[in-house]
């Protein structure tokens, strides 16, 4: 009995490696003619928080690396960038990143501000050869007091992905219609022509849970503010008036 169940044994073995290989491959190809995939998550907690995103490209054409990719981030009025962040970054190579449109106010609450574009410059992830990976610092704007709650909820739109390549490495299928210019870099303004690509989003849409103040609070807020501020500066002033010294001078007119 054991001598023919040796055959049948190896057989099954063989018809079992060759239906793994051929599952491999078909999802290796799918792999490589899928549209991109893009993750995003944020980092800390609180007003000031890190937007990581990763575009991994599905194709492992030696060019890849050649690429240049770049995601634009529309921002709703609760969010905000520091244009004076971003080029300290840039100076020390670790985000590149554009505001596009109007001065970004770093002052005015939600329900003044506008919304912001800002074009995101991505580098090669070192952990991935067909992926690109870029960091882009967030701020949150403050909004007006809740009836209730004591949180906010502002959501971020999925971005938009731009790629520009030697030749063409995407399928068609994955490209739009049209061409965007826009910037080479941040350091190199003139333009390229992206192709604005379809892509996967493999999490959910990023909803900011920000911290606001209850409305039942103002009447206190306020006048705890209005006494500390006449108690400091009467303070001030009488610390001035004793150990200050006030020269008068005439005037000859």
């Amino acid at each position: 009995m054991s001598q023919w169940k040796q055959p049948v044994l190896h057989q099954l073995d063989f018809f079992t490696f060759w239906i793994v290989f051929i599952v491999f491959m078909l999802k290796h190809i799918s792999a490589q003619n899928s549209c991109p995939e893009v993750t995003q998550w944020l980092l800390k907690d609180g007003f000031h928080r890190d937007l990581q995103s990763r575009v991994q490209l599905n194709t492992v054409d030696e060019g890849t690396r050649r690429c240049m990719v770049a995601i634009k981030v529309h921002l709703p009025k609760g969010l905000y960038v520091d244009p004076y962040e971003l080029t300290s970054l840039n100076k020390h190579n670790i985000t590149e990143a554009l505001v596009i449109g109007d001065f970004v106010d770093l002052e005015v609450p939600e329900y003044l501000a506008t919304e912001i574009a800002v074009l995101v410059y991505m580098k090669p992830d070192p952990e991935c050869y067909y992926c690109f990976r870029a960091m882009l610092p967030l701020h949150c704007r403050y909004h007006r007091p809740a009836e209730v709650d004591g949180k906010i909820s502002v959501i971020l739109k999925s971005p938009e992905i731009l790629v520009h390549c030697e030749k063409p490495l995407l399928s068609a299928d994955c490209l739009k219609e049209t061409k965007i210019k826009g910037p080479c870099s941040q350091k190199n303004k003139l333009n390229c022509y992206w192709d604005s690509v379809k892509f996967q989003n493999v999490n959910q849409e990023l909803k900011l849970q920000i911290p606001v103040g209850h409305k039942h609070h103002i009447a206190l807020i306020c006048t705890g503010t209005l006494v500390t501020t006449i108690l400091c500066s009467s303070f001030i002033l009488l610390a001035l008036f004793k150990h200050g010294d006030f020269l008068f001078v005439q005037s000859s007119l």
